[in-house]
């Protein structure tokens, strides 16, 4: 009895060494390639429980989730002869495990080298196609979509599928920086200075334009004064001609007193005449009335 209980625990113990050895697990953020004498088997992605050969079988597990490698500082030269010291992030992601394990190895780390080589060529063919201003503005964004299309391309063959690449930074050399600064004030103060030109100009014309115009409206002004002048000078004439023909009498005694008022109104003139001038009379005596 004692040797059968033995025998059973030995037996036990042993199926529970090879479960052991045959079974495992794979999570939620890993993929697992299950590998024998250094061929691939079968790649795993499915999470849950899995059972491989004991002793001849092996397992290699990749991450599933977004991989970020930041590359170092590499001086790229632009398409208008600058020069940047351009560091860039690249996000990816293990989407072929098979191809990814003949291509780069069991060790993830290892994608570092490819892809540093590769985002470095992209970058360089890109941004040697676009000027620093296009860098430095908005335009930034249709650069990277440009370089992360074609380092996807490259790195399908990798089993690596990239999900993004950024610049996180790009500075001028640091010989270059005060040359380059210089030379865009320079470019800034000429543009500032035909900005004004072309604003002085301006003023300049709408000034011209609206004296004309205030030349034109004075004269026209003038015109209309000098017509309607004429016009009452006309009508008073042909008034006072009308007013003589039907009194003379009333009208010489109505301009003579007319006179006075024009001489005398100021209380200043002063006149030189003979008593018995007949300019004078109506100071004298009163003009009569008609019928006196």
């Amino acid at each position: 009895m004692n040797r059968i209980l033995i025998a059973g625990g030995a037996l036990l113990v042993v199926l529970l060494i090879v479960a052991g050895a045959s079974l495992f697990t794979v999570s939620q953020i890993e993929q697992v390639l299950v590998v024998q004498f250094g061929e691939v088997v079968r790649p795993i992605e499915d999470p849950g429980l899995h059972a491989k050969l004991p002793v001849i079988q092996n397992i290699i597990s990749l991450d599933k989730r977004l991989l970020a490698v930041e590359l170092p500082g590499e001086e790229v030269i632009l398409g208008d002869q600058r020069r940047l010291i351009v560091d860039t992030v690249t996000v990816f992601r293990i989407t072929d495990p098979l191809r990814f394990y003949q291509a780069i190895g069991p060790i993830s780390e290892n994608i570092r080298g490819r892809l540093n080589s590769v985002v470095t060529g992209s970058l360089r063919r890109v941004m040697g196609t676009n000027k620093l201003l296009d860098v430095l503005s908005a335009d930034r964004e249709r650069i990277m979509t440009a370089i992360r299309g074609q380092v996807n391309t490259e790195m399908q063959n990798f089993g690596v599928t990239i999900v993004d690449v950024r610049i996180r930074r790009a500075d001028l050399p640091q010989e270059n920086t005060q040359a380059i600064l210089s030379r865009m004030q320079s470019e800034r103060q000429r543009i500032a200075a035909q900005a004004r030109a072309e604003g002085a100009e301006a003023s300049q014309r709408i000034k011209a334009d609206a004296e004309r115009d205030r030349t034109v409206l004075v004269a026209d002004a003038r015109a209309t004064a000098d017509n309607l002048r004429g016009e009452g000078e006309a009508e008073a004439t042909h008034i006072y001609a009308q007013s003589f023909g039907q009194d003379p009498a009333f009208f010489s005694i109505w301009r003579t007193l007319q006179g006075y008022h024009d001489i005398f109104a100021t209380g200043s003139a002063r006149l030189v005449v003979s008593p018995n001038n007949d300019y004078l009379r109506y100071l004298q005596a009163p003009p009569a009335m008609p019928g006196q």
